[in-house]
Protein backbone atom coordinates (compact mmCIF):
# COMPACT_ATOMS: atom_id res chain seq x y z
CA UNK A 1 0.00 0.00 0.00
CA UNK A 2 1.31 2.95 -1.44
CA UNK A 3 2.31 6.43 1.62
CA UNK A 4 -0.14 8.63 -0.94
CA UNK A 5 -2.91 6.05 -0.45
CA UNK A 6 -2.66 6.16 3.30
CA UNK A 7 -2.07 9.73 3.46
CA UNK A 8 -5.62 10.49 1.15
CA UNK A 9 -7.29 8.05 3.44
CA UNK A 10 -6.96 9.60 6.78
CA UNK A 11 -7.12 12.87 5.22
CA UNK A 12 -11.15 11.90 4.03
CA UNK A 13 -13.64 14.95 4.10
CA UNK A 14 -16.42 13.90 6.95
CA UNK A 15 -19.19 12.56 5.10
CA UNK A 16 -22.02 15.21 5.67
CA UNK A 17 -19.54 18.30 4.84
CA UNK A 18 -21.32 21.36 4.01
CA UNK A 19 -24.80 19.58 4.20
CA UNK A 20 -27.85 20.13 6.74
CA UNK A 21 -29.39 18.30 8.43
CA UNK A 22 -33.10 19.09 10.10
CA UNK A 23 -34.15 16.88 12.94
CA UNK A 24 -37.49 17.00 13.92
CA UNK A 25 -37.97 16.11 17.55
CA UNK A 26 -34.01 16.67 17.98
CA UNK A 27 -33.97 17.92 21.71
CA UNK A 28 -33.38 14.28 23.38
CA UNK A 29 -33.30 10.73 22.67
CA UNK A 30 -32.29 9.52 19.30
CA UNK A 31 -33.28 12.88 17.91
CA UNK A 32 -30.48 14.68 19.69
CA UNK A 33 -27.89 11.59 19.21
CA UNK A 34 -28.79 12.31 15.36
CA UNK A 35 -27.76 15.64 15.67
CA UNK A 36 -24.63 14.77 17.11
CA UNK A 37 -23.77 12.59 14.74
CA UNK A 38 -24.49 14.89 12.02
CA UNK A 39 -22.47 17.57 13.85
CA UNK A 40 -19.34 15.34 14.25
CA UNK A 41 -19.73 14.21 10.23
CA UNK A 42 -19.21 17.84 8.94
CA UNK A 43 -23.60 18.86 8.98
CA UNK A 44 -24.99 21.93 10.19
CA UNK A 45 -28.24 20.79 12.30
CA UNK A 46 -31.47 23.25 12.92
CA UNK A 47 -33.47 21.48 15.41
CA UNK A 48 -37.54 21.53 16.51
CA UNK A 49 -39.08 20.31 19.76
CA UNK A 50 -42.10 20.81 21.77
CA UNK A 51 -40.43 21.88 24.62
CA UNK A 52 -38.72 25.36 24.26
CA UNK A 53 -36.26 25.21 27.24
CA UNK A 54 -34.96 21.39 26.60
CA UNK A 55 -34.20 22.51 22.93
CA UNK A 56 -32.38 25.14 24.07
CA UNK A 57 -30.31 23.09 25.89
CA UNK A 58 -29.65 20.57 22.94
CA UNK A 59 -29.17 23.65 20.44
CA UNK A 60 -26.11 25.36 22.74
CA UNK A 61 -24.78 21.34 22.95
CA UNK A 62 -24.80 20.87 19.43
CA UNK A 63 -24.06 24.19 17.94
CA UNK A 64 -27.37 24.39 15.85
CA UNK A 65 -27.61 26.37 12.93
CA UNK A 66 -31.20 27.14 14.07
CA UNK A 67 -34.25 26.07 15.97
CA UNK A 68 -38.23 26.35 16.09
CA UNK A 69 -40.46 25.10 19.17
CA UNK A 70 -43.74 23.80 18.16
CA UNK A 71 -45.90 20.75 18.09
CA UNK A 72 -45.02 18.74 14.72
CA UNK A 73 -48.19 17.40 15.37
CA UNK A 74 -49.85 20.74 14.28
CA UNK A 75 -50.25 20.82 10.35
CA UNK A 76 -50.85 24.75 10.65
CA UNK A 77 -47.12 25.27 12.84
CA UNK A 78 -45.16 22.51 10.59
CA UNK A 79 -46.22 24.26 7.29
CA UNK A 80 -45.09 27.78 8.70
CA UNK A 81 -42.24 26.25 9.75
CA UNK A 82 -41.23 24.78 6.33
CA UNK A 83 -42.06 27.52 4.54
CA UNK A 84 -39.33 29.65 6.14
CA UNK A 85 -36.99 26.80 5.98
CA UNK A 86 -33.90 27.10 3.62
CA UNK A 87 -32.73 24.28 0.92
CA UNK A 88 -31.24 21.36 2.87
CA UNK A 89 -30.12 18.61 2.73
CA UNK A 90 -31.85 15.96 5.12
CA UNK A 91 -34.74 15.50 7.57
CA UNK A 92 -35.16 13.24 10.43
CA UNK A 93 -38.62 12.75 12.34
CA UNK A 94 -38.07 11.54 16.10
CA UNK A 95 -40.97 13.50 17.43
CA UNK A 96 -44.18 11.20 18.33
CA UNK A 97 -44.67 8.52 21.09
CA UNK A 98 -45.69 4.73 20.83
CA UNK A 99 -49.50 4.30 22.29
CA UNK A 100 -49.97 1.22 24.10
CA UNK A 101 -53.63 0.43 25.41
CA UNK A 102 -55.96 -3.18 25.85
CA UNK A 103 -59.42 -2.86 23.54
CA UNK A 104 -61.22 -2.26 26.79
CA UNK A 105 -59.52 0.19 28.17
CA UNK A 106 -59.31 2.76 25.10
CA UNK A 107 -60.00 6.29 24.72
CA UNK A 108 -61.17 6.10 21.27
CA UNK A 109 -61.22 9.87 21.04
CA UNK A 110 -57.45 9.91 22.06
CA UNK A 111 -56.80 6.98 20.17
CA UNK A 112 -57.94 8.27 16.59
CA UNK A 113 -56.08 11.50 17.33
CA UNK A 114 -53.19 9.68 18.09
CA UNK A 115 -52.88 7.41 15.04
CA UNK A 116 -54.06 10.26 12.81
CA UNK A 117 -51.77 12.46 14.54
CA UNK A 118 -48.76 9.88 14.08
CA UNK A 119 -49.59 8.94 10.53
CA UNK A 120 -50.65 11.75 8.88
CA UNK A 121 -47.75 13.99 10.55
CA UNK A 122 -45.67 11.53 8.30
CA UNK A 123 -47.51 12.76 5.28
CA UNK A 124 -47.50 16.49 6.02
CA UNK A 125 -43.84 16.03 6.18
CA UNK A 126 -43.17 14.11 3.51
CA UNK A 127 -45.64 17.59 2.03
CA UNK A 128 -43.80 19.50 3.01
CA UNK A 129 -40.27 18.59 2.83
CA UNK A 130 -40.39 17.88 -1.03
CA UNK A 131 -39.73 21.07 -1.95
CA UNK A 132 -36.79 21.85 0.55
CA UNK A 133 -34.66 18.90 0.44
CA UNK A 134 -32.13 18.92 -2.09
CA UNK A 135 -32.09 15.63 -5.19
CA UNK A 136 -30.21 12.83 -3.63
CA UNK A 137 -31.34 14.29 0.18
CA UNK A 138 -33.38 12.24 2.19
CA UNK A 139 -36.27 11.70 4.82
CA UNK A 140 -36.51 9.19 7.62
CA UNK A 141 -38.91 8.27 9.42
CA UNK A 142 -38.64 6.60 12.85
CA UNK A 143 -40.57 2.75 13.15
CA UNK A 144 -40.49 0.05 15.49
CA UNK A 145 -40.57 -3.89 15.34
CA UNK A 146 -41.84 -4.92 18.68
CA UNK A 147 -45.24 -4.63 17.87
CA UNK A 148 -44.69 -7.30 14.86
CA UNK A 149 -45.27 -9.65 17.41
CA UNK A 150 -48.77 -10.10 18.42
CA UNK A 151 -49.55 -8.86 21.99
CA UNK A 152 -52.68 -7.90 23.98
CA UNK A 153 -52.30 -4.25 24.12
CA UNK A 154 -50.65 -3.82 20.77
CA UNK A 155 -53.05 -3.73 18.53
CA UNK A 156 -52.80 0.59 17.82
CA UNK A 157 -48.74 -0.26 18.18
CA UNK A 158 -49.11 -3.49 15.22
CA UNK A 159 -51.35 -1.26 12.45
CA UNK A 160 -48.48 1.55 12.89
CA UNK A 161 -45.74 -0.56 12.47
CA UNK A 162 -47.31 -2.41 9.54
CA UNK A 163 -48.72 0.94 8.08
CA UNK A 164 -45.23 2.68 8.31
CA UNK A 165 -42.88 0.16 5.64
CA UNK A 166 -46.23 0.72 3.13
CA UNK A 167 -46.13 4.63 3.02
CA UNK A 168 -42.22 4.79 3.06
CA UNK A 169 -42.25 2.96 0.07
CA UNK A 170 -45.00 5.04 -1.84
CA UNK A 171 -43.88 8.25 -0.91
CA UNK A 172 -40.30 7.10 -2.00
CA UNK A 173 -41.66 7.28 -5.44
CA UNK A 174 -43.92 9.77 -5.42
CA UNK A 175 -41.19 12.67 -4.18
CA UNK A 176 -38.31 11.41 -5.82
CA UNK A 177 -35.71 12.33 -6.38
CA UNK A 178 -35.80 12.70 -2.35
CA UNK A 179 -35.11 9.36 -0.82
CA UNK A 180 -37.56 8.11 1.81
CA UNK A 181 -36.42 5.79 4.33
CA UNK A 182 -37.81 4.36 7.63
CA UNK A 183 -36.16 3.29 10.56
CA UNK A 184 -37.62 0.53 12.60
CA UNK A 185 -36.27 0.03 15.79
CA UNK A 186 -37.03 -1.87 18.77
CA UNK A 187 -36.25 -1.11 22.16
CA UNK A 188 -33.68 1.77 22.89
CA UNK A 189 -32.32 3.19 25.94
CA UNK A 190 -33.69 6.69 25.95
CA UNK A 191 -35.41 9.00 28.15
CA UNK A 192 -38.66 8.54 26.29
CA UNK A 193 -38.41 4.60 27.15
CA UNK A 194 -37.29 5.61 31.01
CA UNK A 195 -40.55 7.07 31.34
CA UNK A 196 -42.64 4.55 29.71
CA UNK A 197 -41.45 1.85 31.57
CA UNK A 198 -40.69 3.78 35.25
CA UNK A 199 -39.31 1.21 37.77
CA UNK A 200 -39.64 -1.55 35.15
CA UNK A 201 -36.03 0.31 33.45
CA UNK A 202 -33.38 -1.99 34.71
CA UNK A 203 -35.32 -5.01 34.69
CA UNK A 204 -36.21 -4.52 31.05
CA UNK A 205 -32.20 -3.86 30.66
CA UNK A 206 -31.42 -7.04 32.81
CA UNK A 207 -33.67 -8.92 30.37
CA UNK A 208 -32.23 -7.81 26.79
CA UNK A 209 -28.72 -8.04 28.35
CA UNK A 210 -29.64 -11.50 28.29
CA UNK A 211 -31.42 -12.66 25.56
CA UNK A 212 -30.21 -10.61 22.96
CA UNK A 213 -27.94 -12.17 20.40
CA UNK A 214 -25.85 -9.03 20.58
CA UNK A 215 -25.29 -8.97 24.47
CA UNK A 216 -26.33 -5.70 24.83
CA UNK A 217 -29.09 -2.89 24.80
CA UNK A 218 -29.82 -0.85 21.90
CA UNK A 219 -28.66 2.94 22.35
CA UNK A 220 -29.61 6.41 20.99
CA UNK A 221 -26.18 5.84 19.17
CA UNK A 222 -26.80 2.60 17.62
CA UNK A 223 -29.78 4.43 15.55
CA UNK A 224 -27.79 7.36 14.81
CA UNK A 225 -25.29 5.89 13.44
CA UNK A 226 -27.94 4.11 11.07
CA UNK A 227 -29.76 7.28 10.01
CA UNK A 228 -26.05 8.95 9.50
CA UNK A 229 -25.71 5.97 6.98
CA UNK A 230 -28.59 6.16 5.28
CA UNK A 231 -28.22 10.20 4.83
CA UNK A 232 -24.92 9.63 3.45
CA UNK A 233 -25.41 6.01 0.82
CA UNK A 234 -27.76 7.96 -1.99
CA UNK A 235 -28.46 4.43 -3.42
CA UNK A 236 -31.12 3.35 -0.28
CA UNK A 237 -34.31 4.71 -1.13
CA UNK A 238 -38.47 3.19 -0.08
CA UNK A 239 -36.82 0.83 2.55
CA UNK A 240 -37.37 -0.10 5.98
CA UNK A 241 -34.33 -0.92 7.99
CA UNK A 242 -34.56 -2.87 11.45
CA UNK A 243 -32.20 -2.05 14.61
CA UNK A 244 -33.40 -4.39 17.64
CA UNK A 245 -29.89 -6.27 18.54
CA UNK A 246 -31.84 -9.09 16.86
CA UNK A 247 -34.43 -8.81 19.15
CA UNK A 248 -37.27 -10.10 16.75
CA UNK A 249 -35.04 -13.10 17.55
CA UNK A 250 -35.97 -14.11 20.65
CA UNK A 251 -38.51 -13.97 22.91
CA UNK A 252 -37.50 -10.61 24.16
Amino acid sequence: MSTAFISASVQREPELLGQTVLVIGGSAGIGLETARRARAAGAKVILTARNPERLKHAASEVGALSTAAFDATDPVALERFFRDLPVIDHVMVTAGRPVYARLVEMDFTKVRDLIGQHFVQALYVARNAMNKVRPEGTLIFMGGTGARRPSVGLSIASAMTAALPALTASLALEIAPVRVNLIAAGFVDTPLSAELLGDQLENRRDQLRSTLPIGRVVGPTDVAALAAHIMTNTALTGATYDIDGGQQLVAA
